[in-house]
């Protein structure tokens, strides 16, 4: 029991760090806007550079666990984050290039990094006999709370980009290092199954998941990425106070998936997800119209508080067998990844036509047909019911 207690610290530590980090670049990104002059197409782009990075890592991750373990992977994507997290810091507002491989390096980095975290979470929640995924996300919206509050913190005080983000990006590769020998050994692949990094990309009910997973991990990421933008752009709100929204924001998704956890196991995967979907697509609409700022206040919390368990759920699905979870995990955060990353960037070239803000309606309209595939996720309640 004192092993799955160490483990389930290390993995909710892991998963706080990681927030931690990315919470930090996105509290620079309006500063990279303006200091490289960029219209939000351009910015978009920029931005691309994270997802590429990891859309090449994470279809061979799951692999690389089975091979090598979740620690050893952890660390590798880790080490590749801070790299190049701290050289993008060093370009940022005069070395556009420099900054654009750092990002890649950093989206190489966290996706290699998601996946391994998110393998060994399964891991812990099947020892615990119970469902913790969504807590340990919670870890992760923790992180990004701290992260954005002291982003907006330094961004006021003028601290320096490359002095905040390498400071923040080392001292969480420390800590990943020296705590993740606590994780869980995983179950490794049954060598009978050896092409089932492979099939599994063929599966119907991992490809439905993966489709479910790719409009909720759209709706998070578009306000990682466009929230504080937005606000300033729509509604003349200063660079502080935009990310200071962006900060209510994740506060709300930490809470909601705190306290989603136990409602998850109460009234089962396919209503919560409705009603969390049902609930973001509300926020978003009263960010982008609501005539008042304490409408678009409570459209912020809506959003977070909707967006809170779509990505968890997402990998407990994936995750249903142990044998084949590191498989299953990496398609899943593939898909949900590339719309994490992808997804918002892209949306720069919306904001472009119709302005940032307006551009949000974008995720209230894909909510929809993402409705349409969330009873995917009731198959895993019911495999794992049976031992499956």
């Amino acid at each position: 029991m004192r092993e799955l207690t160490s483990a389930r610290n290390a993995v909710a530590l892991s998963f706080f760090l990681n927030g931690l980090v990315f919470a930090s670049w996105v509290s620079r990104i309006p500063e990279a806007r303006s200091t490289f002059a960029l219209s939000n197409g351009q910015l978009g782009l920029l931005l691309l550079a994270i997802a590429l990075g990891s859309l090449i890592a994470l279809p061979t991750t799951g692999a690389a666990i089975n091979r090598w373990g979740t620690v050893r992977v952890v660390r590798v994507g880790a080490v590749t984050a801070t790299v190049g997290l701290v050289l993008a810091a060093i370009g940022l507002g005069d070395l556009l290039p420099a900054t654009t491989v750092g990002l890649f390096l950093y989206g190489v980095g966290i996706g290699v990094w998601d996946v391994a975290m998110n393998v060994e979470g399964a891991e812990v929640e099947r020892g615990l006999g119970r469902t913790i995924m969504p807590r340990f996300h919670a870890g992760f919206s923790g992180g990004t709370v701290v992260g954005a509050l002291l982003g907006a913190l330094v961004v006021d005080l003028a601290v320096p980009a490359s002095l905040h983000l390498t400071a923040v990006a080392v001292l969480a590769l420390v800590v990943v290092w020296l705590t993740s020998p606590a994780f869980l050994p995983i179950v490794r692949t049954d060598p009978a199954h050896a092409g089932s990094a492979l099939r599994a990309w063929l599966e119907p009910r991992t490809l439905l998941i993966g489709m479910m997973v790719l409009a909720l991990a759209i709706t998070e990421g578009t306000a990682n990425d466009w929230l504080a933008v937005a606000l300033v752009d729509g509604h003349g709100a200063s660079h502080a106070v935009g990310v200071a929204g962006f900060a209510v924001f994740v506060a709300a998704m930490t809470l909601g998936r705190l306290v989603g956890t136990p409602l998850i196991d109460r009234f089962g995967r396919v209503t919560m997800l409705w009603s969390t979907m049902a609930v973001a697509g509300l926020g978003v609409v009263l960010i982008v119209l609501g005539p008042h700022p304490a409408l678009v206040v409570v459209g912020i919390v809506l959003w977070g508080a909707g967006a809170s368990l779509g990505f968890p759920v997402g990998m407990s699905a994936a995750a249903d067998d142990p044998a084949r979870a590191a498989a299953r995990v990496s398609v899943v955060s593939t898909i949900g990844y590339a719309a994490f990353l992808a997804g918002p960037p892209l949306l720069g070239f919306v904001g472009d036509e119709v302005g940032t803000l307006r551009a949000l309606l974008v995720v209230a309209v894909l909510l929809i047909p993402a409705a349409l595939v969330v009873p995917a996720a009731r198959q895993q309640e019911l495999n794992r019911a049976s031992g499956a």
